[in-house]
């Protein structure tokens, strides 16, 4: 990654594709970790997930995700001990005049628009920043420990198959635990 000064601290290039625009329509494959993998959500018991406190506050601000941003939909969901994964769909219901405006043509609208300000707050990192900020406000509130890594993870589901794929992976992966890649230890100590 190409690191340069910003107000004399090191930028982390993004991990986002260059060449998309994350509020395109489209499924998108979430995950998102908690600082350091400690297991604020919860445990494994016989291959299913038990919620903690936090964990529990996770999972139903995932489902009011709609409610706060309109045209996106979910797919399946799961919390685990340490992370997240969850299919974000974007649908905005469009027409070839907005297709024009949203692409090439949005140079030319005017700051002040309507349109030109409603840009950008539909997109993954809007919808994944509202909700860890969601998530982490009720924790705090309540006197839950939590807290997220800075970063999440996104991947650009491009079709049927590979949507089904993250779908089951998703649906499995309380009892495919033990040989899940974000496992770790519990360093938690409220446990």
């Amino acid at each position: 990654m190409n690191q340069g000064k910003f107000q004399n601290k090191y930028r982390i290039s993004s991990i986002r594709a260059q060449w998309w625009d994350y509020g395109w329509n489209g499924a998108y494959f979430i995950t998102i970790c908690t600082q350091e993998r400690e297991h604020y959500f919860g445990k494994i018991q016989n291959s299913k997930m038990v919620l903690s406190e936090a964990g529990i506050i996770a999972d139903i601000l995932w489902y009011q995700i709609p409610i706060h941003h309109k045209n996106v939909e979910l797919g399946d969901f799961v919390v685990m001990p340490n992370h997240i994964h969850g299919i974000l769909i974007i649908d905005k219901q469009s027409t070839n005049i907005d297709i024009v405006e949203a692409g090439h043509a949005l140079s030319q609208q005017k700051p002040g628009s309507q349109r030109f300000q409603n840009i950008g707050k539909n997109t993954i990192s809007s919808i994944v920043g509202s909700y860890k900020s969601a998530v982490t406000k009720h924790a705090n509130r309540l006197g839950y420990p939590h807290q997220w890594q800075k970063l999440f993870y996104d991947n650009i589901i491009r079709n049927n198959i590979a949507y089904q794929k993250i779908s089951d992976y998703i649906v499995s992966n309380p009892e495919n635990w033990e040989k899940d890649k974000f496992k770790t230890e519990n360093k938690s100590k409220s446990k």
